[in-house]
């Protein structure tokens, strides 16, 4: 039972985590620090910010990794890349574009984002304006390039906010 509803933009969260909050995933491979756009995504920080500080993503796999196209992680309920966090939030398509180390969220169709995203190994132009992008790969490219099949997030964290 969470203390929040998922399923609406919690401003006064988003304020204490700032414009540019920063998540790290402590992968078998290496870490892989993000840096978060809030202006351009909120719902979509606000909920893998604090899936990730509800330790969420602990242990949670990477269940698709295509060569030169995404590492898609982040199926918090059963890993095989068909749950998710149990609510489902309205799609944030924007202008930032998919260059290589952007991550987005995975989604099944308009408004159906939850905890499930991917990571481009390449910029991926096709995507742009039709899957939500919230920040990108600042640390740990080589970590993120390294990602095979059932590699798993050890720990999630947020490192800073602001």
């Amino acid at each position: 039972e969470l203390d929040y509803d998922p399923t609406v933009i919690d401003w006064a969260y988003l304020a204490t985590i700032g414009n540019s909050p920063r998540i790290a995933f402590d992968t078998n491979r290496g870490r892989i620090v993000l840096e978060l756009e809030t202006e351009q995504a909120p719902h979509s920080v606000q909920t893998i910010t604090r899936l990730v500080s509800e330790g969420r993503f602990d242990g949670v796999v990477f269940h698709r990794v295509i060569a030169n196209f995404v590492a898609q992680g982040g199926d918090v309920s059963g890993g095989d890349g068909r749950g998710g966090p149990g609510f489902e939030i309205t799609s944030e398509f924007n202008e930032l574009p998919y260059v290589r180390g952007a991550i987005g969220l995975a989604s099944a169709g308009k408004d159906t984002e939850g905890s499930q995203f991917f990571l481009a190994h390449t910029p991926l132009p096709h995507l742009d304006g039709g899957y939500t992008v919230f920040g990108w790969v600042v640390e740990g490219l080589r970590a993120m390039d390294s990602i095979v099949l059932g590699d798993e997030i050890i720990t999630a964290s947020l490192v800073t906010g602001g």
